[in-house]
């Protein structure tokens, strides 16, 4: 085996702003990995989201941490720093084509909401994408693929899952609102918000 390789047969990627994670990530996570027999689940926060550009983004570093804070509980869940680490903006394409690199004859399972798959078409070489990995889409409640072209349809899988409407949004708008956040997130990361002062304006 070349250095710097790792074998595996199957790997779970679920990637994100994660801003922050919240429990939702986490029953998605452990839902498909049980689901698709995945050995691990790769959680990836990305640095410059290319679809986003909200004002109130945690520091990258923050969502790092607390991603490491909410799986550290889960021997099948890891984190990566691989679109933190890269310079410019996070693009899926890139990162499995750098995973697929690191991880020998591995199948990429990558993980996506609804409203996310729904964009597919607007994302960097999508077509791409879909070669690269088996997309696999967890339906979340109120959501649909209507706006999904038809030509990336035979391309997914729909994943059903335990529908929980959680959101990050939710979540930072409740901080700012003086709101408990108890139950959204794990224990942990709600510690860290606060002890960081995060999300209050």
């Amino acid at each position: 085996m070349a250095s710097g390789k790792r074998l595996m047969n199957r790997l779970g990627i679920l990637g994100g702003t994660f801003n922050p994670i919240h429990i939702a990530h986490l029953v998605i996570a452990e839902q498909v990995a049980e689901a698709y027999n995945l050995e691990k689940v790769l959680f990836i926060p990305a640095s410059i989201p290319p679809h986003k550009n909200s004002p109130d983004i945690a520091p990258p570093e923050d969502r790092y941490r607390m991603v490491m804070l909410a799986v550290e509980s889960n021997p099948r869940f890891e984190v990566s720093r691989i679109e933190l680490d890269r310079v410019g903006k996070s693009f899926t394409k890139d990162t499995l084509q750098s995973l697929l690199e690191t991880y020998s004859g591995t199948e990429l399972y990558y993980i996506v909401g609804s409203d996310a798959a729904a964009e597919l078409s607007t994302w960097r070489e999508p077509e791409l994408v879909v070669k690269l990995a088996r997309l696999l889409v967890a339906m979340r409640p109120g959501h649909n693929l209507d706006r999904l072209e038809e030509k990336f349809k035979k391309s997914i899988e729909i994943v059903p899952v335990t529908g929980l409407d959680i959101s990050s949004t939710e979540i930072r708008t409740r901080i700012r609102n003086g709101l408990s956040i108890t139950y959204l997130v794990p224990a942990r990361v709600e510690e860290y918000i606060r002890e960081q002062g995060l999300y209050l304006r």
